[in-house]
């Protein structure tokens, strides 16, 4: 009988294969880890329970600064962040190669990419199913209402269903920045006054 632990060290090494491969076809660091899963998922047949767990995953963060401090800042330990992915299995949701993938990346000390790294997998997932993914940055958490509403509206600037994947950051000041592929889209405070600031410089 093949342990627990036995089929966690076997699908990291199959993770940390995959991912020396992908490095010779996927640029950036998120986007390696991102490929390596997708295939590896793709592999076991498990891509829709890999993403429904990353998409919990990601939730959790957005929903607690002090989680998202802990798991991203260089300041903490490996230990310590291991421990937190531990108590996130602990309460259910999150297990399997989903949990693999991002302790694999807290071990190569890479734990900052990871929100990088569920888009661009929750994006491969999406093209796969002929969807698009926006990368929606809001300086705060948004409304289902807004999520649903923000979707319909991509969905007729694209011509396709618009998979959301949401970021928050509070040094937008206000609005949104979305990005689909290579079209950003950004009307938030941060950047009007930015653009006032150079054209002031401009007229000085």
């Amino acid at each position: 009988m093949i342990s627990c632990d036995s089929r966690r060290t076997r699908s990291s090494k199959s993770l940390e294969s995959l991912l020396v491969a992908a490095q010779l076809m996927t640029s950036g660091v998120a986007g390696r880890y991102a490929s390596a899963l997708f295939d590896l998922a793709t592999e076991e047949n498990s891509v829709p329970t890999v993403s429904k767990a990353l998409e919990g995953f990601s939730k959790a963060i957005s929903d607690s600064a002090d989680l998202r401090r802990l798991l991203t800042s260089p300041v903490f330990k490996s230990d310590d962040q291991m421990a937190a992915l531990d108590a996130l299995a602990a309460e259910g949701g999150f297990s399997g190669l989903a949990l693999n993938f991002v302790k694999l990346m807290c071990d190569n000390r890479r734990l900052s990419a990871v929100p990088e790294a569920i888009t661009a997998f929750q994006a491969l997932v999406a093209e796969a199913k002929g969807e698009a993914v926006a990368e929606v940055t809001s300086a705060e958490k948004l409304s289902p209402a807004q999520l649903k509403d923000l979707s319909a509206a991509l969905k007729a600037r694209v011509g396709k269903d618009v998979s959301l994947a949401t970021t928050i950051d509070s040094s937008l000041l206000g609005g949104l920045v979305v990005k689909i592929g290579s079209t950003l889209i950004d009307n938030s405070l941060k950047t009007k006054l930015q653009n006032l600031k150079v054209a002031m410089k401009g007229n000085g």
